[in-house]
C-alpha cells in the first residue's frame, strides 16, 4: 500500500533547478518556468524537459519541435515567479523582460546565466506531463553565476 504522505515528502526531496523554457509556434512566442529538467546523454547531448500536457506551451512544443532553456541565477526568484502563471491568464510575460530569439526562434532570457536550445528527438506522454527529449543544438554563456534551485525558493513542485 502506497503511503501518500511518504511519497509526497520523498518526491519533494529530489533536487531541481529552475529554468525559463522559451517556446514558439510560428510567430508566437511564450515562456514558462520549469523544474523537471535534467541532462540525459553526452553523445548526442540530450536533456529531458517535462511539461504539463494541458498547457498552451506544451502544444507549442509539439507543433514546433523546439524549445530553449534559460538557466536562471540564484537571485532570480522574481523572474521565475513571473513565468509561472499561464499566458492565457497574464498575457505577454515578456513585456518587461529583455530577451532575444535564438537559432531555433525560441525566446532566450538575456539576463539568465546562459541557455541551451533543443530540437525534440523524442517524447513520452504518461500521466499529466510529457517528457520531451531534446538534443542540444545551440548553447551560450551570458555570465558566471550559481543556478537557481527550487529548494532555495521555498516553493514546492512535486509529490
Amino acid at each position: 500500500m502506497l503511503d501518500e504522505q511518504a511519497k509526497k515528502t520523498m518526491l519533494r526531496k529530489i533536487p531541481h533547478g529552475l529554468y525559463i523554457c522559451g517556446v514558439k509556434d510560428g510567430e508566437e512566442v511564450n515562456g514558462f518556468t520549469v523544474s523537471w529538467v535534467m541532462q540525459a546523454s553526452f553523445q548526442p547531448p540530450l536533456v529531458v524537459n517535462c511539461v504539463r500536457q494541458d498547457s498552451g506551451s506544451h502544444a507549442m512544443i509539439q507543433s514546433s519541435q523546439v524549445f530553449a532553456l534559460s538557466i536562471l541565477e540564484a537571485g532570480q526568484k522574481d523572474l521565475a515567479q513571473k513565468f509561472f502563471k499561464p499566458q492565457r491568464r497574464v498575457g505577454n510575460k515578456f513585456e518587461d523582460v529583455e530577451f532575444y530569439l535564438g537559432e531555433t526562434g525560441c525566446p532566450i532570457i538575456s539576463d539568465a546565466i546562459g541557455y541551451v536550445e533543443c530540437q525534440v528527438v523524442g517524447s513520452v506522454g504518461k500521466g499529466d506531463h510529457t517528457v520531451f527529449v531534446g538534443e542540444v543544438i545551440a548553447a551560450g554563456i551570458h555570465r558566471e553565476g550559481d543556478p537557481l534551485l527550487l529548494e532555495s525558493t521555498g516553493w514546492q513542485y512535486g509529490g
